[in-house]
């Protein structure tokens, strides 16, 4: 089997969408970018950093519900390292949403105090909102704004058409589209966003993506796979070996008694995305240092 993924695409709006968000910084005092807990570094644009410049960065780590508790803290302690503010968040059960207003006036606190300096009481806090499709950023501002679904706005003095939401007086976030990049320079990372499933299965090989998730699920969580698909398998088994046991434990079957290897990808996949295999993050902070 190819184990080569050849992930990349340079949809035109993704450059518009580059160009907007740097012609809006100038608008906001800090940017807020929303990434992936399981997949903290692969689901960071890399452009964002260039893209932002010297602006004040928040990092919500959303979907820890998802992720291995104890690599959560680790990457929270690590992004911290580098001078982000963090915040952890699940955004379905609403957990840590009542932490982000608290980190956003310690991020601004000087900005804030210079307000105070100067009597502008009820100025509010500007934010933009970054993160790459499939992270829940449209999910993480509804919820900071406790509506349903949160309503752009046109507000007095800003360009018409940008999507402003109000969370309160002090505080509106200016929210953008979601963006990819041109191409995955490391295949790796191209292969963590398809699993978590920001890349649609449509454009990649399943069964070759399924290959790669076996064999990082056996070298990092191996009795989860055991408790799950009944696999004992010894170190060092290729992907597509774990793939076929997989499906021989789960008596998938073709017409002529051939495995059906492709099935169970599938239910591997659905199975790591819904959780039921466990809370797993696919990369640690040493893995980027």
């Amino acid at each position: 089997m190819d184990d080569k993924m050849n992930i990349q695409w340079y949809p035109g709006h993704m450059t518009k969408t580059r160009r907007k968000m740097e012609e809006d910084l100038k608008l906001v005092d800090a940017v807020c970018e929303i990434v992936d807990a399981r997949i903290p570094m692969s689901s960071r644009n890399p452009d964002i950093s260039s893209i932002c410049g010297n602006k004040p960065r928040l990092v919500v780590l959303n979907r820890v519900d998802l992720a291995d508790p104890e690599e959560t803290l680790a990457w929270s302690d690590y992004l911290k390292s580098q001078g982000f503010a963090v915040v952890r968040t699940d955004c379905k059960s609403r957990k840590g949403i009542d932490r982000f207003i608290p980190a956003v006036k310690e991020l601004l606190a000087e900005k804030l105090q210079r307000y105070a300096e100067r009597g502008f009481v009820n100025k509010p806090l500007k934010l933009m909102v970054v993160g790459i499709p499939n992270v829940g950023k449209s999910t993480f501002i509804n919820q900071i704004a406790g509506r349903k679904g949160a309503k752009a706005e046109n507000r007095p003095g800003v360009t018409r058409g940008k999507q402003w939401v109000t969370v309160d007086r002090g505080l509106l976030l200016l929210d953008t589209p979601g963006i990819l990049w041109p191409k995955f320079d490391d295949e790796e990372v191209g292969r963590r966003l398809a699993y978590t499933g920001a890349v649609k299965d449509d454009v990649i090989d399943i069964e070759t993506l399924a290959c790669h998730l076996m064999q990082m699920l056996h070298k990092r969580y191996p009795q989860a796979l055991k408790e799950r698909y009944k696999i004992e398998m010894p170190e060092g088994t290729t992907g597509y070996d774990l793939l076929q046991e997989g499906a021989r434990k789960r008596g998938f079957l073709l017409a002529r008694g051939e495995l059906d290897t492709e099935r169970m990808a599938r239910i591997l996949l659905e199975e790591y995305r819904n959780c039921k295999i466990g809370r797993f993050t696919l990369e640690t902070p040493e893995d980027y240092s």
